[in-house]
């Protein structure tokens, strides 16, 4: 009767408006998800919403989390954007049931991130496993190896350590880059790495990890790049070196505890045993 095709009579002009309402009602799930399962996937995820009788296209939710940065922490820490060796190179873990008896003979390093509102910020730091000082850190908002080289250089500059220190660290890229590499072999470091799957063999920076976390940033609730970059460093510098107590240390600062230490003859102090790997 209206001279016109079945398509044209029941096409319906797509709603920008709905779409991006629908976009972001779904965004919002997606984070609510993290905050309890910062590891999931779009297919985990998918499951999630399914459990809660949300249906979503795999295809949208795919490219939503794309478009938003929605990446899910283990994303983030398993696709780094450092360069990695051609051919990587691993080194044994030199520290397991070492016995320590002064500063600057481990220094071990490893990177976490720092969920955002919107991202993920990452932080690179190097504890000096004897006192549980950090000595040396650097942030960054990608995993290249550069930032880590950074806090390397800081804690180089402000230590001045003797030939021979053992650097610790995981198996992760940018410990193993050629740059990392080259550059700690050309001071003097003697390189050691946990095995994969292993964290408790670098269980001091976790341990300091753990407690920037969850007496830092989920306190003040960490949302910005600005926040980080306020609130993180004081912290580190200020609270966690200077002022909190260990009672790995006696219940002394980090500060503290080596100011101690260093008065001592080297036979009276206190003899430290890494932690035997099995």
């Amino acid at each position: 009767m209206m001279k016109i095709s079945r398509a044209t009579f029941y096409y319906k002009p797509k709603d920008n408006g709905q779409d991006l309402k629908d976009d972001f009602e779904l965004i919002e799930k997606i984070k609510s998800i993290h905050k309890v399962f910062p590891g999931y996937g779009y297919r985990r995820i998918y499951q999630h919403l399914l459990r809660e009788d949300i249906r979503v296209n795999s295809k949208r939710l795919r490219r939503v989390i794309k478009k938003h940065h929605l990446w899910s922490s283990r994303k983030k820490l398993i696709r780094p954007k450092g360069a990695a060796s051609v051919h990587q190179l691993y080194y044994p873990n030199l520290i397991a049931g070492m016995k320590l008896t002064a500063p600057d003979q481990v220094w071990a390093v490893d990177i976490t991130y720092i969920k955002l509102h919107r991202q993920y910020f990452y932080l690179n730091a190097i504890i000096d496993i004897y006192t549980r000082k950090i000595i040396g850190w650097s942030l960054s908002n990608d995993l290249g190896h550069k930032f880590c080289l950074e806090a390397l250089k800081v804690a180089i500059t402000s230590r001045k350590p003797p030939t021979g220190v053992i650097h610790h660290s995981d198996r992760g890229t940018q410990y193993t880059s050629d740059v990392y590499v080259g550059f700690l072999k050309k001071n003097g470091f003697k390189i050691s790495m946990s095995k994969p799957g292993s964290p408790k063999e670098n269980a001091f920076i976790e341990s300091f990890f753990k407690t920037l976390k969850i007496e830092e940033v989920y306190v003040k609730n960490y949302n910005s790049q600005k926040d980080v970059l306020r609130h993180l460093p004081k912290f580190i510098d200020e609270v966690y070196n200077l002022k909190r107590l260990h009672s790995s240390l006696g219940y002394k600062s980090p500060e503290e505890y080596e100011i101690e230490i260093m008065k001592l003859k080297p036979a009276e102090r206190p003899v430290q045993k890494i932690w035997q790997a099995v």
